[in-house]
């Protein structure tokens, strides 16, 4: 028996690998399917069955291109409903895999089909269960991602409860749990960076398993709980109703375009220009209008939520040699319409003497000498993260909601902005220049760089604000 936990850090995603006696089942698989078909080669195995946990919301699933490469059986769970080929398993069905057994157990409360795997191992003992958005290390899944359904979150946060209650908590202690997310996915709340863990383990630490109320179990789940990023509902409906082959869409992406070409195309299809390069060059030029989205950070989520028009064409400016990278990464939160991409990158386009635009910024310690002068601080982080500490001169402007509030400012007031590090302030700060609002000051590293150098008058009142917000 082989199982492999096969994690991608950038969407905080794990699909999983089983093989047994020449046969493989790969769980909740991304959309990129090439690594999956050469570990199948190279291991000189055959997929049987692609599981999946739920209609994905995140990302895109490769379970349609992967069954169609292999020939592979897509297996979902009760009460799902396809457009394409798909095996719904009944609740305690079970799939035979080599010298091993999968039950299938319906766990409806994070979606109505969500269903979770337990594995068998040879000598027929529990030995894992993949939980999909059932149960996290340490949360579990927000309850308000159904698809047309006329549940609301209260009902299916009730469905929850009982599956946890009924399916998860009367496994053995010893069973691994084995998630479809870790932190920094927004499925939850509040994930622990690890990825797996004991059963027992998580009923002593994790709040939803210790809750043994359902009225106060919903509460605890739903509290707190921000919207979900808009580009959800697109992923799930692909993922639900079929999508274009991943390949297809890599190829009309990684297209090398010369500076004059790359110009001609942004003007005859209005594209947008995506610039992925590290947010500290990002800086210091970068051509006018262009958006900001490091490749090094949570890339493709950010993608997937501000970009809203899923049909505006895009171009992308990237790092030498990250082309395909880059469009394979959006193509996973369904941003299919990359047209092409500036050969030479950014440093070709300072060759042929093009305008540029930059944006200026400030270290923490020059901003804190500022604050007596009443300047305008935009803190960009998401809300649950300032209440937790925060300047108490600053606004908060979550960048989630960044299409909702820019309306909101003045086009000739000067703005101070930081985030958490400095990744998430000047994505805010070329959406902002693109929309004509032009006084931005970034705040170099952010509050992580805010926060050692203020006064200590100010450190006492962030140390008695965190402690009166943990005491809530």
């Amino acid at each position: 028996m082989k199982v492999e936990q096969l994690y991608t850090g950038c969407l905080a995603e794990a699909a999983y690998y089983i093989e047994s006696e020449g046969e493989a089942i790969i769980i909740d698989p991304l959309r990129d399917i090439q690594p999956y078909v050469q570990k199948l080669e190279r291991n000189n195995v055959r997929l049987k069955y692609i599981l999946e946990t739920h209609f994905h919301a995140d990302f895109v699933s490769g379970h349609i291109d992967l069954a169609k490469a292999t020939g592979a059986t897509i297996v979902y769970g009760p009460g799902a409903e396809t457009t394409f080929k798909t095996h719904i398993a009944s609740d305690g069905e079970r799939l035979i895999l080599g010298k091993l057994n999968i039950e299938v157990l319906h766990t409806p409360g994070h979606t109505p089909e969500s269903s979770c795997y337990l594995l068998y191992d040879e000598n027929k003992n529990e030995h894992a269960v993949f939980t999909g958005d059932t149960l996290f290390i340490g949360d579990v899944g927000r309850p308000d991602l159904a698809i047309k359904s006329n549940l609301t979150k209260e009902d299916l946060a009730g469905m929850l409860f009982d599956s946890l209650n009924t399916k998860i908590k009367t496994l053995p202690d010893s069973i691994i749990i084995y998630p479809a997310h870790g932190a920094g996915s927004a499925c939850g709340k509040d994930m622990s960076k690890d990825t797996f863990d004991t059963l027992g383990h998580q009923k002593l630490v994790n709040y939803a398993l210790k809750a043994s109320d359902k009225n106060l179990f919903i509460k605890e789940v739903l509290d707190g709980l921000e919207p979900a990023p808009a580009y959800f509902s697109i992923n799930a409906l692909m993922n639900k109703e079929g999508y274009t082959n991943v390949s297809d869409v890599i190829k009309q992406g990684n297209i090398a375009l010369d500076v004059p070409a790359f110009e001609n195309m942004q003007t005859q299809t209005h594209a947008l220009i995506l610039d992925t390069r590290d947010p500290a060059e990002f800086k210091k030029g970068f051509i006018p209008g262009s958006i900001n989205i490091g490749l090094d950070g949570q890339f493709a989520p950010w993608a997937g939520a501000l970009i809203s028009d899923r049909q505006q064409p895009i171009l992308i400016i990237t790092d030498e040699g990250k082309e395909e990278e880059t469009v394979t990464r959006l193509a996973r939160v369904g941003v299919d319409h990359v047209i092409g991409y500036l050969k030479g990158g950014h440093a070709a386009w300072v060759q042929a003497n093009k305008p540029e635009d930059y944006i200026n910024s400030i270290t923490a310690k020059e901003l804190i000498e500022k604050l007596p002068e009443n300047i305008t601080i935009l803190d960009v982080r998401r809300s649950s993260e300032y209440e937790k500490e925060h300047l108490e001169e600053s606004v908060n402007l979550p960048l989630d909601y960044i299409n909702d509030w820019t309306t909101t400012l003045d086009k000739d007031k000067t703005y101070y902005i930081h985030c958490a590090g400095g990744y998430r302030s000047v994505i805010t700060e070329s959406i902002l220049k693109s929309r004509n609002i032009t006084n931005l000051i970034d705040v170099s590293g952010g509050f992580s760089a805010i926060k050692p150098e203020m006064p200590a008058d100010k450190k006492r009142w962030l140390n008695n604000f965190f402690s009166f917000m943990k005491m809530k």
